[in-house]
């Protein structure tokens, strides 16, 4: 059973995804590490799922490697409490990325994040993070996006229109 968050757990959960944001913005390998727990999960997809703090820290270097710019906005989210714990939450925040690769490509992702969060030492952190990518291609949107009404009912979702 969920319930949203209050109002003051709301905005601390908001400055977590803008502060991993303004991290993945700046490069910034310690602000972005102080969003997770030390025991959390990332999975990007594709077969990238990793565990622990460090190992997400290594994955995160690795990619951001391979970028010579990068700009990540987040939008729009919520949050639910975890089965009455005030505590453990869970959340959905979509971003847009908009990329410059180290080889020279220009891209675009768009994508939201279903995440977990659990306040550590007054702070919420995140335990899990998984993303789902609705578009990754050129600027330009020439490229595919993966949530089509077809590709959704393909995956068993079943969209309301």
């Amino acid at each position: 059973m969920t319930s949203p968050v209050d109002t003051q757990d709301f905005v601390e959960i908001q400055r977590l995804i803008n502060r991993y944001a303004d991290a993945v913005i700046h490069r910034n390998g310690d602000q972005w590490g102080s969003c997770w727990a030390d025991d959390a999960v990332w999975d990007l997809g594709g077969g990238r799922l990793v565990e622990g703090k460090e190992n997400i820290l290594k994955l995160w270097f690795a990619a951001m490697g391979g970028m010579a710019a990068v700009v990540q906005h987040a939008h729009n989210g919520d949050a639910s409490y975890v089965d009455g714990s005030r505590d453990e939450a869970t959340g959905r925040w979509a971003i847009s990325e908009r990329f410059l690769t180290a080889n020279g490509d220009r891209g675009l992702l768009l994508a939201h994040y279903d995440d977990a969060y659990r306040k550590v030492n007054g702070q919420w952190l995140f335990t899990r993070r998984f993303l789902q990518v609705h578009y990754r291609g050129g600027p330009d949107l020439t490229g595919e996006f993966a949530n089509t009404k077809a590709g959704l009912d393909a995956r068993g979702a079943h969209p309301q229109v």
